[in-house]
């Protein structure tokens, strides 16, 4: 390697590597898939080895390629360390903290009581990132995250902060229309809204010793967003956390004695960032308005 070597490649390469194609490099990184392929080239140019075989279902890493992948990881995490440490230099309760949520935490919960936290940290400006799927800290992809499950890394820090309560509910036109449920076993005489591929409605069916079948459900989508338009739309018999339904007054509980799991909610943040102020400002008001939207 005469070169200066570009540790931007090593970013790229990772998410190659993660992402198995090119264009899922470039989305993940917001770039573009010429740069991800001319990045790849480089750093196979500068170490003389080829990383990815090119098939026909993307990239495949090469030997070579995995056994980067570990050095190339620590690269990553001493980056992000150096990060984390400047961004816990900074002092004072002011800029950008990212937070990432599911899609309902992030487009029903969260909104109002952002509205609120403004009044309070005026010089705090927020992005939130509304995804389902768990947003990794240790690569900054946030800087504090709200998950369903807790996280396993030692070097996060997970508060539980609350229970999110499901319950049963539909919209009061479809109740007119074909009547309020009375016991569990009169569902399976209704419209419900179920899941595609996600099959926890089906086990909740199960469990309570009436296996039903995908066919059951008249819509079915695995988007939480689309799932809760549907129930207020009134296309059937939902299952959706309380302070979702109860932005919608049309939309009414129904069977309130049916027994279903609640989700644990976890404030996480990365062990080494609590020292930044606008960080631990926001951390602290998550913990306490999270509970009371809930």
């Amino acid at each position: 390697m005469n070169t200066p070597f570009d540790w931007n490649l090593v970013r790229s390469f990772l998410a190659v590597l993660e992402h198995g194609s090119l264009l899922g490099a470039a989305r993940a990184l917001q770039s573009s898939q010429p740069t991800m392929g001319r990045h790849i080239a480089e750093l196979e140019a500068q170490l003389g080895t080829v990383l990815f075989e090119r098939t026909g279902r993307g990239l495949q890493p090469t030997a070579t390629a995995l056994r980067l992948a570990e050095a190339a990881r620590a690269m990553e995490a001493g980056a992000h360390a150096l990060a984390r440490g400047v961004s816990g230099a900074q002092a004072g309760a002011s800029g950008t903290v990212r937070i990432s949520a599911s899609q309902p935490v992030a487009c029903l919960l969260l909104p109002p009581l952002l509205a609120r936290m403004r009044q309070q940290l005026p010089e705090v400006q927020v992005e939130l990132v509304a995804s389902n799927e768990v947003s990794n800290l240790l690569r900054r992809e946030a800087d504090i995250a709200l998950r369903m499950v807790r996280p396993n890394q030692s070097s996060l820090v997970a508060r539980r902060i609350g229970t999110v309560a499901l319950g049963a509910y539909a919209h009061r036109d479809y109740l007119r229309r074909r009547g309020t449920p009375r016991q569990p076993t009169d569902l399976l005489a209704h419209e419900l809204v179920g899941n595609d591929r996600n099959e926890d409605i089906l086990r909740g069916f199960a469990a309570l010793g009436h296996p039903v079948g995908r066919e059951q459900f008249a819509f079915r989508s695995d988007d939480l967003i689309a799932y809760w338009q549907a129930v207020r739309a009134g296309l059937g018999i939902g299952f959706v956390a309380h302070y979702m339904a109860r932005t919608d007054p049309e939309v009414q509980p129904v069977l309130p004695q049916l027994a279903l799991p609640s989700l644990p909610i976890w404030l996480t943040v990365h062990r080494e960032i609590r020292t930044s102020a606008r960080i631990r400002a926001v951390y602290d008001f998550l913990a306490e308005a999270v509970p009371q939207g809930l």
